[in-house]
């Protein structure tokens, strides 16, 4: 099979309104992992956001008086998966107002970088906000291809995708949709479709690939976070399902190139194995439905 062509990296695009200062603390802390593209005026940040510009926004605490607090209120209102952090990094007398006016606002998420911790916890907040958006995307794309499909089926997708699902095993996978291991095995394997285990592979690679365009990040620091047992593990895994060393799974694929290559390899080409799979619940079929429509 032909090599997908080489992909340009993508680093998290982040648009701010903040200090001169901060601009160039930010700047630095971000070094590698995101750019970051300064604005004055809440408009300009909205205009940016409409043109795909950025993935995420960094207001100071300092720079939200009572007008630009309502806009930055408009603004989360309009973009409510984009996420919105106010930065802190100096106590005055207005800082409460103002955190209260922000959070007030909509802003849920604020990081006090008055020290060291503070500017890791903010690299890590956007970082792994951008890793999200892929998990987002996916969910949208795939709702598109599985139209039709049984809703048990559907949520066998969204837990692979779903944040708050955090499932990295088939176990755990099935403890998640309350089936056993065994069963969600048959059931997949009736269906003519691939193992439950290699979509739960595959999407795990969609995020990887994803935070890899961070060029911040090693690829230890990705197995890390994506809870491999060692940097070593994550190479096998990436080797065993895309053939080829981590290295180049990083130049190859980006968080885009890698979920369009799920698709390519584990969804478009079973639909009509997908849309007739319900991986929770068997299929209420002969004298079991006429028993319940009476």
């Amino acid at each position: 099979m032909p090599h997908p062509p080489v992909v340009a990296q993508k680093r998290l695009s982040v648009v701010t309104m903040l200090t001169p200062t901060e601009r160039l603390r930010v700047d630095a802390a971000g070094e590698g992992m995101y750019r970051t593209v300064h604005r004055v005026t809440v408009a300009e940040i909205v205009q940016d956001l409409k043109l795909n510009r950025a993935s995420a926004v960094l207001v100071s605490v300092a720079c939200c008086d009572h007008r630009a607090t309502a806009s930055v209120a408009a603004l989360v209102r309009e973009f409510p998966r984009v996420p919105t952090v106010a930065l802190l990094t100096q106590l005055d007398r207005s800082t409460p107002q103002a955190m209260l006016s922000l959070g007030s606002a909509g802003v849920l998420r604020l990081v006090d970088v008055r020290d060291a911790q503070g500017w890791r916890e903010l690299r890590n907040y956007l970082v792994s906000a951008h890793g999200e958006d892929i998990q987002r995307l996916a969910l949208g794309q795939l709702a598109m291809d599985l139209r039709g499909a049984p809703p048990d089926c559907w949520r066998f997708f969204e837990a692979l995708f779903l944040p708050t699902a955090q499932v990295r095993t088939v176990r755990a996978l099935s403890a998640y949709l309350d089936v056993l291991p065994s069963t969600l095995m048959s059931r997949f394997l009736r269906a003519r479709v691939p193992a439950p285990k290699r979509y739960l592979a595959m999407a795990r690679l969609i995020r990887a690939a994803r935070l890899l365009e961070n060029s911040g990040f090693s690829l230890a620091d990705v197995g890390n976070q994506l809870d491999f047992s060692s940097p070593q593990s994550f190479g096998r895994h990436v080797r065993m399902l895309m053939h080829c060393p981590a290295a180049e799974f990083r130049h190859r694929y980006d968080g885009e190139g890698m979920l369009l290559h799920f698709r390519e390899q584990l969804v478009l080409p079973y639909l009509d194995g997908l849309c007739s799979l319900h991986p929770i619940s068997p299929p209420i079929i002969g004298s079991q439905r006429h028993t319940l429509v009476q």
